[in-house]
């Protein structure tokens, strides 16, 4: 796919922007800190996956003092031209539209466009908790079958009311209880276990792609490992069953895919308390260029790589080595200052105090 063109409006620091993107290689956005480099980004991700790569809420999305905010984007996909728009409101229910036709539901714009993101946060795929990781495998799924969102948000959906269902038992079971937890227990065990089960078909198309790209950016040739690790054995509704009780004394789900870990090894030691921060940032950069290529095979053709102030965080070679094995198709970059000796990117943009220069 490729993207032409993309227009804010009302969106974080920008009242009105208008960003053009080159049809091909590097599109650099350079800047100080806290003048918008990041938001053209975000703007971009937004309407790949309908949220903030930064985490943020709705709400911080929207400039203040305006009662919504618009991205609009131009862009190729197979051979289609299309003109892509979603508005985030303060108030009321959002709105998309695909070739100014409004789309039935927001989620249906998902899959229009693909991108893969790396930002300064990506460190904490490696050094963060487990629901880091899951929340990863989560994104990589939608992006690459939209059709991904429906089954996790059944899964976050069975897991509040199971939840709320043994809060509310405080530790007592009755006919009543027992009766519902078995409706939530099938329910759960049904999408729970489809969950995983693409999660780990994920993790398996992931990991040499993962070992490929440490190489490529660490410089060195190295033994890595994702390897996705189930909270339950056997069948999950069976599973289920056997912790009920359990469940029940703590009032909460003890075991799901919401308890799921990514072991991520490096030379056969867990990265996350044995690898320098060199070969955790070179590690959590691995992992969204894995999913890059992942995507990229998936779907024929690769997505717009978006890659947020990455020179902050790796040193001198690294950034080079990085910069030496861009995949093909477009890679927009944001940074505060000069490129690496001998990269000459396709349109250079300047940034100042939320206006493209």
């Amino acid at each position: 796919m490729k993207l032409h063109r993309l227009w804010l409006t009302d969106f974080r620091n920008y009242q009105k922007a208008d960003l053009e993107i080159a049809p091909g290689g590097l599109t650099v956005i350079v800047g100080d800190n806290g003048t918008g480099k990041t938001s053209l980004l975000e703007g971009i991700g937004y309407l790949a996956s309908l949220g903030s790569f930064r985490g943020s809420p709705r709400e911080a999305l929207v400039r203040r003092g305006a009662p919504a905010a618009t991205v609009r984007a131009e862009a190729t996909r197979a051979g289609r031209r299309l003109l892509l728009e979603a508005e985030v409101r303060l108030a009321g229910l959002d709105r998309v539209l695909v070739n100014r036709q409004p789309l039935r539901r927001v989620r249906d714009l998902l899959g229009a466009i693909q991108v893969s993101v790396f930002s300064p946060d990506d460190l904490t795929l490696v050094k963060g908790g487990p629901s880091e990781r899951r929340r990863y495998l989560d994104a990589a799924l939608v992006a690459l079958h939209p059709r991904n969102d429906a089954l996790c948000s059944d899964v976050d959906r069975v897991l509040r009311q199971r939840a709320a269902l043994l809060k509310q038992a405080g530790g007592r079971s009755s006919t009543d209880v027992e009766r519902t937890l078995d409706v939530w227990d099938a329910k759960l065990g049904a999408a729970g276990e489809a969950l995983a089960e693409a999660r780990e078909a994920l993790v398996a198309m992931l990991e040499p792609e993962v070992a490929k790209a440490y190489d490529q950016v660490a410089g060195t040739a190295a033994v890595t490992s994702v390897r996705y690790v189930r909270s339950w054995e056997g069948p999950l509704g069976d599973a289920l069953g056997v912790a009920r009780q359990q469940d029940l004394r703590r009032g909460a789900n003890t075991i799901g895919p919401q308890r799921d870990e990514v072991e991520l090894q490096l030379e056969g030691l867990p990265a996350r308390t044995h690898a320098s921060q060199g070969e955790q940032r070179s590690l959590a950069l691995a992992l969204r260029l894995a999913t890059h290529a992942v995507l990229a095979g998936t779907a024929g053709e690769p997505p717009v790589l978006l890659l947020d102030d990455v020179f902050s965080e790796l040193d001198e070679d690294r950034a080079g080595a990085l910069l030496a094995h861009l995949p093909a198709g477009q890679a927009v970059l944001t940074t505060t200052g000069a490129l690496p000796p001998g990269v000459d990117p396709a349109l250079r943009v300047r940034v100042h105090d939320g206006r493209i220069l």
